[in-house]
C-alpha cells in the first residue's frame, strides 16, 4: 500500500529526479523539468513549484547551498539534493514501479454514468473519441520515428506506455461502438427504452443501471 509521504505531490517526484546531478534554483528546475518533457508526463501547476521546493527543503531532501543575483533580479536561492531525498527519490519510484493504482480520469468518470445518454449518441461520442484517439496515436507514432536511434530505449520507456495505452483504449473503444452499432450490446432494448418512455415508465432496471453505474469503480 502506497504510503503516506511527507511531500506527496508527484511534481515533488519530479523535482527531485531532474535535480539529481547538479544544484539548481527554482527558475533552472523549472526550465530542466520542460527539457526533460516532465510536463508531458505528470499535471504540473507551475504556480506551485515554489511551493514544493520550499517544501522539499523544510522535510530535508533539499538544501540550501548559495544563493545568486543577476542584475536587479530578486536573489535566487539554489538547493542540491540531500541523501535523504534520493532514498525518497528511489524509495518513491519503486513504490509507483511496484504498485498499481486505479486511474480515476474523466473518461472512467463519464463511463460510470453511461446510461444517462441513449446509446446512438454514445455510438457517436465514440466514433468523435477514435477520431481524436487515432490522431494522437499516428503523432506519437511520428514522434517516435523522429527519436529512432538517437536516444536510449530507458528515456523514452514512459512515451512508449503511453502510445500502448492509447492503443489499448482505441481497440477497447472501437469495439464497444461496434457493440452499439451493430446492436449486439446486452440489454440494448431496456437501454433505448429507458430513454424512449422517460423515468417512472416501466422503467426500473434501466434506471437502476443510473442510479449503480459506476459502483464498481468506487471499490
Amino acid at each position: 500500500m502506497a504510503k503516506k509521504r511527507k511531500v506527496g505531490n508527484l511534481l515533488a517526484l519530479a523535482v527531485l529526479a531532474v535535480m539529481q546531478d547538479e544544484a539548481m534554483h527554482r527558475y533552472q528546475i523549472a526550465a530542466r523539468l520542460r527539457e526533460y518533457g516532465k510536463d508531458r508526463d505528470i499535471d504540473i501547476k507551475w504556480g506551485s513549484l515554489y511551493t514544493v521546493v520550499q517544501n522539499l527543503a523544510k522535510a530535508g531532501f533539499l538544501q540550501v547551498v548559495g544563493s545568486e543575483r543577476e542584475g536587479a533580479r530578486p536573489e535566487r536561492v539554489i538547493y542540491r539534493i540531500t541523501a535523504a531525498g534520493r532514498r525518497e527519490l528511489i524509495d518513491w519510484t519503486r513504490e509507483l514501479i511496484a504498485e498499481p493504482e486505479p486511474e480515476r480520469g474523466r473518461f472512467v468518470a463519464g463511463l460510470s454514468i453511461l446510461a444517462v445518454l441513449p446509446p446512438e449518441d454514445v455510438a457517436e461520442l465514440l466514433g468523435r473519441r477514435l477520431a481524436a484517439l487515432d490522431e494522437q496515436i499516428a503523432q506519437v507514432r511520428a514522434e517516435f520515428a523522429q527519436l529512432a536511434g538517437t536516444l536510449p530505449r530507458l528515456f523514452l520507456i514512459e512515451s512508449e506506455y503511453g502510445l500502448t495505452v492509447l492503443e489499448a483504449e482505441a481497440e477497447w473503444t472501437r469495439a464497444l461502438r461496434a457493440e452499439l452499432v451493430e446492436g449486439t450490446f446486452p440489454d440494448l432494448a431496456e437501454w433505448r427504452a429507458w430513454h424512449r418512455n422517460g423515468p417512472g415508465v416501466d422503467s426500473g432496471r434501466a434506471r437502476a443501471y443510473v442510479e449503480g453505474a459506476g459502483s464498481t469503480t468506487d471499490q
